[in-house]
């Protein structure tokens, strides 16, 4: 071993060295500046100036007391909704309970859904059903997948209406937090006939019911027995929301079907059942827990039994025609 030689090695790795971290350095900032300008072109959009005194719709009511946006057709722009909402990596998760008969409206529901429910984003069905045979084999997209979740019945249509609150509640948080961003609880009795996508979430929605958004908060069907949790006194409320389409954050949507889930309990221990069951607690909840967001009739309407008004622009989750009392029973 030559000990002289060894001062020449030092200074040649003392040499490199600062030549080592220049390179490093550059390389950093290089990689920065790439993704700043990869950022930038993928935020830059453009698109028609938005006016502070041109209102995007004068016909409708487009913003609560509370400032939650109401959405109607007009009042949005989905291309920079959905370039926001992708940038964020957002995934969805769509709630559908096909319990006994229910079980035949699901093939239609998710075909529609495949073709205007969160089209470009990540979704996730969670079918909750006590049939799993019977979950038709549907094609999904990329990105899309279908979880079915085998549930009981009951032999009340009502009950099994109620006992939807406690199965979302419940899988919230044992199974959705870690899943999903957003859940959108929907009706299977339906399809999806229009764009319904990205527009809707917030923290907290709800959607005005199609028979009450026009009308005063005397005419509202709410649970008037102050006997029950869902008592609301004729004095109060904002608005009636329909049971069928509600939805959120999961964080959000865990604590709403949570206290519903507990409300009907103690209603049920008392020897009272609300006048629209779950729905009626939803509106009770929703009238101390402002939503966040209010989604306008269009994204629930029944055209068999109301037509097509002239302000509703697009109808875009509508009823399926059907025989209640058939399906029910």
């Amino acid at each position: 071993m030559d000990l002289r030689g060894r001062p020449n090695c030092y200074s040649t790795h003392l040499g490199i060295l600062p030549l080592l971290v220049l390179v490093l350095v550059f390389f950093s900032v290089a990689v920065r500046e790439l993704d700043v300008r990869e950022i930038v072109t993928l935020s830059r959009m453009t698109y028609p100036q938005t006016r502070a005194l041109s209102p995007s719709r004068k016909d409708v009511l487009v913003l609560t007391p509370w400032l939650a946006p109401i959405i109607w057709e007009g009042t949005f722009n989905i291309d920079i909704l959905n370039e926001q909402f992708r940038l964020q990596n957002t995934t969805i998760g769509l709630t559908v309970f096909a319990i006994k008969k229910y079980v035949v409206f699901l093939k239609l529901f998710l075909e529609t859904a495949e073709q205007h429910f969160m089209v470009g984003h990540k979704v996730t069905y969670y079918v909750f059903t006590d049939r799993p045979g019977d979950v038709p084999q549907v094609h999904l997209g990329t990105g899309r997948r279908l979880v079915v979740l085998t549930v009981r019945n009951y032999s009340r249509w009502q009950d099994v209406s109620m006992h939807r609150m406690e199965m979302i509640s419940h899988f919230s948080e044992q199974r959705f937090l870690h899943e999903v961003d957003y859940l959108v609880c929907a009706d299977v009795d339906m399809k999806f006939r229009d764009h319904v996508g990205v527009e809707i979430l917030s923290a907290l929605f709800g959607t005005l019911h199609p028979g009450f958004y026009n009308s005063n908060r005397g005419a509202f069907t709410y649970e008037r027995r102050p006997k029950s949790q869902a008592y609301i006194p004729w004095d109060e409320g904002d608005f009636y929301y329909m049971g069928a389409f509600f939805g959120g954050s999961v964080v959000e949507v865990h604590h709403l079907t949570k206290a519903c889930h507990e409300a009907m309990v103690e209603d049920k221990a008392n020897g009272i059942e609300a006048v629209w069951h779950d729905e009626s607690h939803l509106n009770k909840y929703l009238l101390y827990h402002k939503p966040t967001k209010v989604l306008s009739p269009e994204y629930m309407w029944d055209q068999q039994l109301m037509g097509w008004p002239s302000i509703m622009k697009k109808l875009r989750y509508v009823a399926v025609p059907k025989n209640h009392q058939a399906i029910r029973n």
